[in-house]
Protein backbone atom coordinates (compact mmCIF):
# COMPACT_ATOMS: atom_id res chain seq x y z
CA UNK A 1 0.00 0.00 0.00
CA UNK A 2 2.81 2.41 0.94
CA UNK A 3 4.67 1.61 -2.28
CA UNK A 4 1.55 2.40 -4.32
CA UNK A 5 1.17 5.78 -2.54
CA UNK A 6 4.84 6.63 -3.18
CA UNK A 7 4.48 5.60 -6.83
CA UNK A 8 1.36 7.75 -7.09
CA UNK A 9 3.12 10.79 -5.62
CA UNK A 10 6.07 10.19 -7.94
CA UNK A 11 3.75 10.05 -10.94
CA UNK A 12 2.08 13.31 -9.95
CA UNK A 13 5.48 15.03 -9.51
CA UNK A 14 6.67 13.71 -12.87
CA UNK A 15 3.53 15.01 -14.53
CA UNK A 16 3.95 18.38 -12.84
CA UNK A 17 7.58 18.62 -13.98
CA UNK A 18 6.52 17.70 -17.55
CA UNK A 19 3.81 20.37 -17.42
CA UNK A 20 6.34 23.00 -16.27
CA UNK A 21 8.96 21.88 -18.85
CA UNK A 22 6.44 22.40 -21.64
CA UNK A 23 6.16 26.03 -20.56
CA UNK A 24 9.51 26.82 -18.92
CA UNK A 25 13.02 25.32 -19.41
CA UNK A 26 13.27 23.98 -15.83
CA UNK A 27 14.87 20.57 -16.42
CA UNK A 28 17.18 21.83 -19.15
CA UNK A 29 18.45 24.65 -16.89
CA UNK A 30 19.06 22.20 -14.05
CA UNK A 31 21.03 20.00 -16.43
CA UNK A 32 22.97 22.86 -18.04
CA UNK A 33 23.95 24.56 -14.80
CA UNK A 34 24.04 21.75 -12.22
CA UNK A 35 23.77 18.04 -13.02
CA UNK A 36 25.38 18.17 -16.49
CA UNK A 37 27.68 21.13 -15.95
CA UNK A 38 31.09 19.48 -15.73
CA UNK A 39 33.65 21.23 -13.54
CA UNK A 40 37.32 20.25 -13.11
CA UNK A 41 38.01 17.52 -10.58
CA UNK A 42 40.81 19.41 -8.82
CA UNK A 43 39.03 22.40 -7.27
CA UNK A 44 40.59 23.44 -3.95
CA UNK A 45 39.45 25.71 -1.11
CA UNK A 46 40.01 28.85 -3.22
CA UNK A 47 36.92 27.89 -5.18
CA UNK A 48 34.64 28.26 -2.15
CA UNK A 49 34.52 32.04 -2.37
CA UNK A 50 32.40 32.38 -5.49
CA UNK A 51 29.51 30.44 -3.95
CA UNK A 52 30.06 32.24 -0.63
CA UNK A 53 29.74 35.59 -2.41
CA UNK A 54 26.38 34.42 -3.80
CA UNK A 55 25.31 33.33 -0.31
CA UNK A 56 26.20 36.72 1.21
CA UNK A 57 24.36 38.51 -1.61
CA UNK A 58 21.19 36.59 -0.77
CA UNK A 59 21.64 37.33 2.96
CA UNK A 60 22.11 41.04 2.24
CA UNK A 61 18.96 41.18 0.14
CA UNK A 62 16.87 39.32 2.72
CA UNK A 63 18.13 41.31 5.73
CA UNK A 64 17.85 44.52 3.72
CA UNK A 65 14.18 43.82 3.00
CA UNK A 66 13.45 43.43 6.72
CA UNK A 67 15.39 46.60 7.56
CA UNK A 68 13.46 48.69 5.02
CA UNK A 69 10.22 47.67 6.77
CA UNK A 70 11.20 49.89 9.71
CA UNK A 71 13.82 52.31 8.32
CA UNK A 72 12.74 55.86 7.46
CA UNK A 73 14.79 57.68 4.78
CA UNK A 74 14.28 61.06 6.39
CA UNK A 75 17.03 63.31 7.74
CA UNK A 76 15.06 63.95 10.93
CA UNK A 77 14.09 60.33 11.55
CA UNK A 78 16.75 58.11 9.92
CA UNK A 79 19.05 57.81 12.94
CA UNK A 80 16.11 57.34 15.31
CA UNK A 81 14.63 54.64 13.06
CA UNK A 82 17.91 52.71 13.17
CA UNK A 83 17.89 52.97 16.96
CA UNK A 84 14.27 51.80 16.94
CA UNK A 85 15.28 48.76 14.88
CA UNK A 86 18.12 48.02 17.31
CA UNK A 87 16.12 48.46 20.52
CA UNK A 88 12.41 47.89 19.92
CA UNK A 89 11.96 45.67 16.85
CA UNK A 90 11.94 41.97 17.76
CA UNK A 91 15.23 40.56 16.43
CA UNK A 92 16.02 43.92 14.86
CA UNK A 93 19.49 44.16 16.39
CA UNK A 94 20.44 40.75 14.95
CA UNK A 95 19.10 41.66 11.49
CA UNK A 96 20.94 45.00 11.53
CA UNK A 97 24.20 43.36 12.66
CA UNK A 98 23.79 40.63 10.03
CA UNK A 99 23.45 43.34 7.38
CA UNK A 100 26.41 45.40 8.60
CA UNK A 101 28.60 42.33 9.09
CA UNK A 102 27.44 41.00 5.73
CA UNK A 103 28.64 44.16 4.01
CA UNK A 104 32.17 43.64 5.29
CA UNK A 105 32.13 39.87 4.74
CA UNK A 106 30.91 40.46 1.19
CA UNK A 107 34.13 42.35 0.46
CA UNK A 108 36.21 39.71 2.25
CA UNK A 109 34.92 36.90 0.03
CA UNK A 110 34.96 39.05 -3.12
CA UNK A 111 38.58 40.10 -2.53
CA UNK A 112 39.55 36.45 -1.97
CA UNK A 113 37.55 35.42 -5.06
CA UNK A 114 39.39 38.03 -7.14
CA UNK A 115 42.75 36.95 -5.70
CA UNK A 116 42.01 33.37 -6.72
CA UNK A 117 41.36 34.61 -10.24
CA UNK A 118 44.70 36.41 -10.24
CA UNK A 119 46.81 33.51 -8.96
CA UNK A 120 45.24 30.93 -11.27
CA UNK A 121 44.83 33.16 -14.33
CA UNK A 122 41.04 32.89 -14.44
CA UNK A 123 40.92 36.11 -16.48
CA UNK A 124 42.83 34.57 -19.39
CA UNK A 125 41.41 33.36 -22.71
CA UNK A 126 38.58 32.30 -23.07
CA UNK A 127 37.33 33.88 -19.83
CA UNK A 128 37.96 37.58 -20.47
CA UNK A 129 34.25 38.42 -20.50
CA UNK A 130 33.67 36.57 -17.22
CA UNK A 131 36.42 38.68 -15.66
CA UNK A 132 34.98 41.93 -17.05
CA UNK A 133 31.56 41.07 -15.64
CA UNK A 134 33.29 40.33 -12.33
CA UNK A 135 35.02 43.72 -12.32
CA UNK A 136 31.63 45.29 -13.07
CA UNK A 137 30.18 43.47 -10.05
CA UNK A 138 33.02 44.81 -7.90
CA UNK A 139 32.44 48.40 -9.05
CA UNK A 140 28.68 48.18 -8.46
CA UNK A 141 29.32 46.59 -5.07
CA UNK A 142 31.53 49.54 -4.12
CA UNK A 143 28.76 51.92 -5.13
CA UNK A 144 26.19 49.89 -3.21
CA UNK A 145 28.36 49.97 -0.08
CA UNK A 146 28.97 53.71 -0.40
CA UNK A 147 25.29 54.58 -0.80
CA UNK A 148 24.32 52.28 2.07
CA UNK A 149 26.94 53.83 4.32
CA UNK A 150 25.03 57.12 4.47
CA UNK A 151 21.72 55.57 5.52
CA UNK A 152 22.35 55.22 9.31
CA UNK A 153 22.76 59.04 9.30
CA UNK A 154 25.50 58.99 11.92
CA UNK A 155 28.50 61.28 12.10
CA UNK A 156 30.75 59.06 9.97
CA UNK A 157 27.92 58.44 7.51
CA UNK A 158 27.34 62.13 7.02
CA UNK A 159 30.92 63.32 6.87
CA UNK A 160 32.20 60.33 4.94
CA UNK A 161 29.59 61.02 2.26
CA UNK A 162 30.54 64.69 2.35
CA UNK A 163 34.18 63.88 1.63
CA UNK A 164 33.49 61.33 -1.13
CA UNK A 165 30.87 63.43 -2.94
CA UNK A 166 33.15 66.47 -2.80
CA UNK A 167 35.82 64.46 -4.62
CA UNK A 168 33.59 64.41 -7.69
CA UNK A 169 33.64 68.21 -7.73
CA UNK A 170 37.37 68.08 -8.60
CA UNK A 171 36.57 66.65 -12.07
CA UNK A 172 37.15 69.42 -14.63
CA UNK A 173 34.10 71.04 -16.24
CA UNK A 174 31.41 68.60 -15.02
CA UNK A 175 32.62 68.11 -11.43
CA UNK A 176 30.54 70.76 -9.59
CA UNK A 177 27.35 69.85 -11.44
CA UNK A 178 27.97 66.12 -10.93
CA UNK A 179 28.53 66.46 -7.19
CA UNK A 180 25.44 68.69 -6.88
CA UNK A 181 23.39 66.07 -8.78
CA UNK A 182 24.64 63.31 -6.47
CA UNK A 183 23.72 65.34 -3.38
CA UNK A 184 20.44 66.60 -4.83
CA UNK A 185 21.23 69.82 -2.98
CA UNK A 186 24.09 72.20 -2.27
CA UNK A 187 25.11 70.13 0.77
CA UNK A 188 24.45 66.69 2.20
CA UNK A 189 20.78 66.86 3.23
CA UNK A 190 17.45 65.07 3.24
CA UNK A 191 17.44 65.04 -0.57
CA UNK A 192 20.80 63.22 -0.54
CA UNK A 193 19.54 60.65 1.93
CA UNK A 194 16.45 59.97 -0.20
CA UNK A 195 18.32 59.45 -3.45
CA UNK A 196 21.05 57.37 -1.78
CA UNK A 197 18.28 55.20 -0.31
CA UNK A 198 16.78 54.76 -3.79
CA UNK A 199 20.18 53.85 -5.27
CA UNK A 200 20.97 51.44 -2.42
CA UNK A 201 17.62 49.66 -2.25
CA UNK A 202 16.42 49.61 -5.87
CA UNK A 203 18.79 50.78 -8.61
CA UNK A 204 22.13 49.17 -7.78
CA UNK A 205 20.74 45.84 -6.49
CA UNK A 206 18.96 45.39 -9.84
CA UNK A 207 22.19 46.07 -11.72
CA UNK A 208 24.12 43.83 -9.33
CA UNK A 209 21.72 40.89 -9.79
CA UNK A 210 21.87 41.31 -13.56
CA UNK A 211 25.66 41.29 -13.57
CA UNK A 212 25.78 38.24 -11.30
CA UNK A 213 23.41 36.41 -13.66
CA UNK A 214 25.48 37.14 -16.79
CA UNK A 215 28.69 36.41 -14.84
CA UNK A 216 27.41 32.89 -14.05
CA UNK A 217 25.98 32.37 -17.56
CA UNK A 218 29.30 33.35 -19.14
CA UNK A 219 31.15 31.04 -16.73
CA UNK A 220 28.94 28.06 -17.59
CA UNK A 221 29.32 28.77 -21.31
CA UNK A 222 33.12 28.45 -21.40
CA UNK A 223 33.60 26.34 -18.27
CA UNK A 224 35.46 26.86 -15.02
CA UNK A 225 39.19 27.35 -14.74
CA UNK A 226 41.19 25.16 -12.35
CA UNK A 227 44.39 25.37 -10.26
CA UNK A 228 46.43 23.91 -13.14
CA UNK A 229 45.04 26.24 -15.79
CA UNK A 230 44.28 23.22 -17.99
CA UNK A 231 41.27 23.36 -20.31
CA UNK A 232 39.33 20.18 -19.49
CA UNK A 233 37.17 20.52 -22.63
CA UNK A 234 40.20 19.64 -24.76
CA UNK A 235 40.26 16.06 -23.41
CA UNK A 236 36.86 14.42 -23.75
CA UNK A 237 35.55 10.86 -23.75
CA UNK A 238 35.06 9.86 -27.39
CA UNK A 239 31.78 8.07 -26.73
CA UNK A 240 30.01 10.39 -24.27
CA UNK A 241 31.71 13.70 -25.05
CA UNK A 242 32.19 14.27 -21.30
CA UNK A 243 35.49 15.87 -20.20
CA UNK A 244 37.82 13.19 -18.82
CA UNK A 245 38.84 15.50 -15.96
CA UNK A 246 35.36 16.80 -15.26
CA UNK A 247 32.68 15.84 -12.75
CA UNK A 248 29.06 17.09 -12.47
CA UNK A 249 28.79 20.24 -10.41
CA UNK A 250 25.82 18.67 -8.64
CA UNK A 251 26.03 16.73 -6.40
CA UNK A 252 29.82 16.80 -6.03
CA UNK A 253 30.54 20.51 -5.70
CA UNK A 254 27.21 21.48 -4.18
CA UNK A 255 28.04 19.11 -1.33
CA UNK A 256 31.63 20.34 -1.16
CA UNK A 257 30.48 23.97 -1.08
CA UNK A 258 28.33 23.13 1.95
CA UNK A 259 31.55 22.60 3.90
CA UNK A 260 32.66 26.13 3.03
CA UNK A 261 29.21 27.46 3.86
CA UNK A 262 29.22 25.84 7.30
CA UNK A 263 32.68 27.19 8.16
CA UNK A 264 31.77 30.64 6.83
CA UNK A 265 28.50 30.76 8.80
CA UNK A 266 30.36 29.78 11.99
CA UNK A 267 32.74 32.73 11.52
CA UNK A 268 29.88 34.99 10.48
CA UNK A 269 27.77 34.07 13.52
CA UNK A 270 30.73 34.55 15.87
CA UNK A 271 31.18 38.10 14.56
CA UNK A 272 27.45 38.94 14.65
CA UNK A 273 26.94 37.69 18.21
CA UNK A 274 30.26 38.56 19.86
CA UNK A 275 32.02 41.33 17.90
CA UNK A 276 29.67 43.05 15.40
CA UNK A 277 31.70 46.26 15.52
CA UNK A 278 35.03 44.41 15.03
CA UNK A 279 36.93 47.01 17.00
CA UNK A 280 35.46 49.85 14.95
CA UNK A 281 36.38 48.42 11.55
CA UNK A 282 32.88 47.15 10.69
CA UNK A 283 30.94 49.81 12.65
CA UNK A 284 32.73 52.97 13.78
CA UNK A 285 32.05 54.51 17.17
CA UNK A 286 31.30 57.90 15.58
CA UNK A 287 28.44 56.36 13.64
CA UNK A 288 26.57 55.78 16.89
CA UNK A 289 26.35 59.57 17.18
CA UNK A 290 23.60 61.38 15.18
CA UNK A 291 24.79 63.33 12.15
CA UNK A 292 25.64 66.93 13.00
CA UNK A 293 26.62 69.29 10.14
CA UNK A 294 28.09 71.71 12.71
CA UNK A 295 30.56 69.24 14.30
CA UNK A 296 33.27 67.56 12.23
CA UNK A 297 34.75 64.32 13.67
CA UNK A 298 38.46 64.38 14.46
CA UNK A 299 39.11 61.52 12.05
CA UNK A 300 37.15 60.89 8.85
CA UNK A 301 38.05 57.70 7.01
CA UNK A 302 36.14 55.22 4.86
CA UNK A 303 35.28 51.70 5.95
CA UNK A 304 38.20 49.25 5.87
CA UNK A 305 37.41 47.86 2.39
CA UNK A 306 37.92 51.32 0.85
CA UNK A 307 41.01 52.39 2.80
CA UNK A 308 43.48 51.11 0.17
CA UNK A 309 42.07 53.48 -2.41
CA UNK A 310 41.76 56.29 0.12
CA UNK A 311 45.49 55.95 0.82
CA UNK A 312 46.23 56.25 -2.89
CA UNK A 313 44.05 59.36 -3.04
CA UNK A 314 45.98 60.99 -0.20
CA UNK A 315 49.39 59.82 -1.43
CA UNK A 316 49.13 61.56 -4.82
CA UNK A 317 50.13 65.26 -4.53
CA UNK A 318 47.44 67.76 -5.53
CA UNK A 319 47.80 70.35 -8.28
CA UNK A 320 47.44 73.59 -6.38
CA UNK A 321 44.33 73.02 -4.29
CA UNK A 322 42.81 70.48 -6.69
CA UNK A 323 42.75 66.83 -5.62
CA UNK A 324 41.91 65.72 -9.16
CA UNK A 325 45.19 63.79 -9.70
CA UNK A 326 44.50 61.77 -6.55
CA UNK A 327 40.91 61.14 -7.65
CA UNK A 328 42.17 59.86 -11.03
CA UNK A 329 44.74 57.61 -9.35
CA UNK A 330 42.09 56.27 -6.98
CA UNK A 331 39.74 55.49 -9.87
CA UNK A 332 42.49 53.86 -11.93
CA UNK A 333 43.52 51.68 -8.97
CA UNK A 334 40.15 49.93 -9.28
CA UNK A 335 39.50 50.07 -13.03
CA UNK A 336 42.97 48.71 -13.85
CA UNK A 337 41.83 45.21 -12.84
CA UNK A 338 39.72 45.14 -16.01
CA UNK A 339 42.87 45.20 -18.17
CA UNK A 340 44.52 42.11 -16.64
CA UNK A 341 43.50 39.75 -19.50
CA UNK A 342 45.52 41.85 -21.93
CA UNK A 343 48.40 42.81 -19.64
CA UNK A 344 49.36 39.23 -18.78
CA UNK A 345 51.61 37.81 -21.53
CA UNK A 346 52.66 34.62 -19.77
CA UNK A 347 52.37 31.34 -21.76
CA UNK A 348 50.85 29.68 -18.63
CA UNK A 349 47.85 30.63 -16.53
CA UNK A 350 48.38 29.16 -13.08
CA UNK A 351 50.85 30.38 -10.49
CA UNK A 352 51.84 26.72 -10.06
CA UNK A 353 53.81 26.89 -13.30
CA UNK A 354 54.97 30.50 -13.23
CA UNK A 355 58.48 31.55 -12.26
CA UNK A 356 59.81 33.52 -9.32
CA UNK A 357 59.59 36.88 -11.12
CA UNK A 358 55.80 36.84 -11.24
CA UNK A 359 55.52 35.47 -7.70
CA UNK A 360 57.71 38.26 -6.32
CA UNK A 361 55.68 40.96 -8.07
CA UNK A 362 52.44 39.40 -6.85
CA UNK A 363 53.82 39.27 -3.30
CA UNK A 364 54.82 42.95 -3.58
CA UNK A 365 51.32 43.81 -4.76
CA UNK A 366 49.68 41.95 -1.86
CA UNK A 367 51.98 43.68 0.65
CA UNK A 368 51.21 47.09 -0.89
CA UNK A 369 47.48 46.32 -0.72
CA UNK A 370 47.63 45.61 3.02
CA UNK A 371 50.02 48.47 3.83
CA UNK A 372 47.88 50.98 1.94
CA UNK A 373 44.82 49.55 3.68
CA UNK A 374 46.38 50.20 7.07
CA UNK A 375 47.59 53.68 6.16
CA UNK A 376 44.07 54.57 5.05
CA UNK A 377 42.95 54.20 8.67
CA UNK A 378 45.58 56.64 9.99
CA UNK A 379 43.99 59.98 11.01
CA UNK A 380 44.70 62.85 8.64
CA UNK A 381 45.98 65.08 11.45
CA UNK A 382 48.87 62.63 11.94
CA UNK A 383 48.78 61.36 8.33
CA UNK A 384 51.80 59.33 7.75
CA UNK A 385 53.30 59.62 11.20
CA UNK A 386 52.25 56.35 12.88
CA UNK A 387 52.30 58.42 16.09
CA UNK A 388 51.82 62.09 16.82
CA UNK A 389 55.35 62.43 18.17
CA UNK A 390 57.11 61.00 15.09
CA UNK A 391 59.33 63.72 13.56
CA UNK A 392 59.17 64.62 9.91
CA UNK A 393 61.88 63.51 7.50
CA UNK A 394 62.93 66.29 5.17
CA UNK A 395 59.57 67.94 5.60
CA UNK A 396 57.63 64.76 4.74
CA UNK A 397 55.71 62.50 7.07
CA UNK A 398 56.99 58.96 7.36
CA UNK A 399 53.80 57.23 6.37
CA UNK A 400 53.00 59.60 3.55
CA UNK A 401 56.33 58.64 2.04
CA UNK A 402 55.55 54.95 2.68
CA UNK A 403 52.11 55.37 1.10
CA UNK A 404 53.62 56.98 -1.99
CA UNK A 405 56.18 54.17 -2.32
CA UNK A 406 53.55 51.46 -2.05
CA UNK A 407 51.22 53.34 -4.39
CA UNK A 408 53.99 53.16 -6.99
CA UNK A 409 54.46 49.45 -6.27
CA UNK A 410 50.70 48.91 -6.58
CA UNK A 411 50.60 50.43 -10.07
CA UNK A 412 53.90 48.94 -11.22
CA UNK A 413 52.42 45.47 -10.70
CA UNK A 414 50.04 46.26 -13.58
CA UNK A 415 52.22 48.58 -15.67
CA UNK A 416 55.19 46.18 -15.83
CA UNK A 417 53.07 43.02 -16.13
CA UNK A 418 53.55 42.67 -19.93
CA UNK A 419 57.32 42.71 -19.35
CA UNK A 420 57.81 40.43 -16.35
CA UNK A 421 55.15 37.89 -17.37
CA UNK A 422 56.76 37.52 -20.78
CA UNK A 423 60.31 37.33 -19.38
CA UNK A 424 59.44 35.00 -16.50
CA UNK A 425 60.68 31.41 -16.71
CA UNK A 426 57.77 28.98 -16.58
CA UNK A 427 57.38 25.25 -15.96
CA UNK A 428 55.74 22.77 -18.38
CA UNK A 429 51.96 22.57 -17.95
CA UNK A 430 50.56 19.01 -17.72
CA UNK A 431 48.05 17.82 -20.31
CA UNK A 432 45.63 16.65 -17.62
CA UNK A 433 44.70 18.15 -14.26
CA UNK A 434 46.73 17.13 -11.19
CA UNK A 435 45.71 16.56 -7.57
Amino acid sequence: MADKKIAGVGGVMASLVDWVDARFPLTSNIKNHLTEYYAPKNFNFWYFFGSLALLVLVMQIVTGIFLTMHYKPDALQAFASVEYIMRDVFGGNIIRYMHSTGASMFFVVVYLHMFRGVIYGSYRNPRELIWLFGVGIFLVLMGEAFFGYLLPWGQMSYWGAQVIVNLFSTIPFIGPDLSEWLRGDYLISDATLNRFFAFHVIALPMVLLGLVAVHILALHEVGSNNPDGVEIKEKKDKKTGIPLDGIPFHPYYTVKDLVGVVVFLMVFAAIVFFAPEMGGYFLEANNFVPANPMVTPNHIAPVWYFTQYYSILRAVPPIGISQFPGVVAMGLSVVVFAFLPWLDRSPVKSIRYRGTLYKRWLAAFVVSFFVLGYLGTVPSNVWGTFSAETPLVGGMDYAKLVAQIFTVVYFLFFILMPWYTKKDKTKPVPERVTY
